[in-house]
């Protein structure tokens, strides 16, 4: 039976900051548009956004588990990888969350007037479980980043924007795309470690479709576009600005990266980069928040 400690580790706390930066960036945007911030909302955007990431993981730790790709993995024991617990009880864990996510979901559609975002949180359920469950799953055909983009980006971020105010302007695109292609970031690093282990269990993530080389200028790419992406909101509003502060420790992940690290030396660049992301978050958040003063 897996300890509580294990199931805390099944819920990778440390790959959360993909599903908080773009909340945080649409509260930011929503709280200029709205002239305030609707907490209740707000708290509830962020139940679903993390609820929602961490139904994703023990479904992608179910699936995985049982499909056999995490057997030789490089990375964290997974919980029905390594036999600590039984894969119908990890399941039952990704279904608990799910309906969490689906439960406040509901909640704030209907807080904020409007119900047809229930269906947007049902795609959003069925994305996180698709990914690597059912019969084809998307995340092993080289698509996890289109749907992690979507859903931990645009979705993510503009749902909770549009829920504190029906207005979407653009500087809510750009936060979201931003965020959005960091997030992918965070799904590479960890593909790109995975590499090996993957491409023996037939699990072909774009990292393995790409190759070794290719993946880390992706990673690259997608590590420097995410700036690019607010670049415009900083010419717009001169606080925004502070959020490429940021580039420093950007550069200084992407060098193990460039420089071939690989295996288990991946792992405090997957950190790292979330932890980027969610200072990335935070940062243009409060930025785009005080643009209301």
């Amino acid at each position: 039976m897996a300890s509580a400690a294990a199931w805390v580790r099944g819920m990778r706390p440390g790959t959360l900051a993909a599903s908080i930066a773009p909340v945080l960036v649409g509260l930011g945007v929503g709280h200029v548009e709205a002239g305030g911030l609707h907490v209740d909302r707000a708290i509830l955007a962020l139940v679903v956004a993390v609820t929602l990431q961490v139904g994703a993981n023990f479904a992608n730790d179910y699936s995985d588990g049982v499909r056999g790709a995490d057997a030789h993995r490089k990375g964290p024991a997974r919980l029905t990888g390594s036999g600590a617990t039984s894969p119908g009880a990890v399941r039952a864990a990704a279904f608990a969350f799910f309906a969490v996510a689906a439960l406040a979901g509901t909640a704030l559609s209907w807080r904020s007037g409007h119900l047809w975002l229930v269906g947007v949180g049902a795609l959003a359920i069925a994305a996180a479980w698709f990914y690597t469950g059912g019969a084809r799953p998307y995340g092993y055909a080289g698509l996890g980043e289109v749907g992690v983009f979507t859903f931990f980006g645009l979705v993510a971020a503009l749902g909770t924007a549009y829920t504190q105010e029906p207005s979407l302007p653009w500087t809510a695109w750009c936060g979201a795309a931003g965020t959005g292609v960091l997030a992918c970031a965070i799904l590479m690093a960890n593909n790109l470690r995975d590499i090996p282990t993957d491409r023996k269990a037939g699990k072909k993530t774009l990292a393995v479709r790409l190759g070794d080389r290719k993946s880390r200028r992706i990673y690259t790419a997608q590590m420097l576009v995410a700036f690019a992406c607010v670049a415009p909101c900083a010419v717009a509003n001169p606080r925004v600005a502070a959020v490429f502060v940021l580039l420093i420790p950007t550069i200084h992940v992407i060098g193990p990266v460039q420089r071939g690290a690989r295996g288990a030396d991946l792992i405090p660049v997957l950190k790292r980069t979330a932890q980027i992301d969610l200072g990335f978050g935070l940062l243009l958040g409060l930025a785009l928040a005080l643009a209301a003063r």
